[in-house]
């Protein structure tokens, strides 16, 4: 008998990404607002961005960057993220792919409500994104041996018109 747990927005397991023709969205923080109080944060178990919370001098910030093993693998196709021109002086690599935030509010079935942060990473290239969806493929699907990906997460948005809404905003920032 196949069960699954009721909706939670306590939830912190790898959801899949939402996947567009130019790269994917990656849902990797749930934040909970509550009254006067700072807000509380959920940190998505998911398998191809790092944590995003880097603990510095002044405090806490959030930062959207690539696991090593994915920039290792994104290094080795489509070369360094920063280059030299000839006066030494660095740019970014045209190749790789551009990576924002993205928030969005949640209502949830039980009455409580979410701001869920993404990471959008859009591919320069349809190639380079088809070599890196195949590569990580896995990843990118939130999978775990004997685990269904969809357990306690809220209500899937309708494909169209996120991939929709996803591309309008990575044409709009590239």
């Amino acid at each position: 008998m196949n069960m699954t747990a009721p909706l939670q927005p306590t939830a912190i397991h790898a959801v899949p990404a939402e996947l567009c023709d130019c790269g994917f969205r990656l849902l990797m923080i749930r934040q909970f607002n509550v009254g006067a109080v700072p807000p509380a944060f959920a940190i998505i178990d998911q398998r191809v961005m790092r944590m995003p919370q880097r603990l510095g001098r002044h405090g806490v910030s959030f930062a959207a960057t690539f696991l090593p093993e994915v920039m290792s693998w994104l290094i080795d196709h489509l070369g360094r993220p920063s280059l030299h021109d000839d006066t030494g002086r660095s740019y970014r690599n045209p190749r790789w792919p551009v990576v924002c935030w993205h928030d969005q509010e949640r209502y949830w079935p039980s009455g409580a409500v979410t701001v869920e942060w993404f990471a959008e990473v859009a591919f320069q290239d349809h190639a380079s994104w088809m070599a890196f969806r195949t590569h990580w493929h896995d990843s990118l699907t939130g999978r775990t041996a004997g685990a269904d990906a969809n357990d306690g997460e809220a209500e899937q948005r309708d494909a169209y018109d996120a991939e929709k809404e996803f591309a309008g905003k990575a044409l709009q920032r590239a």
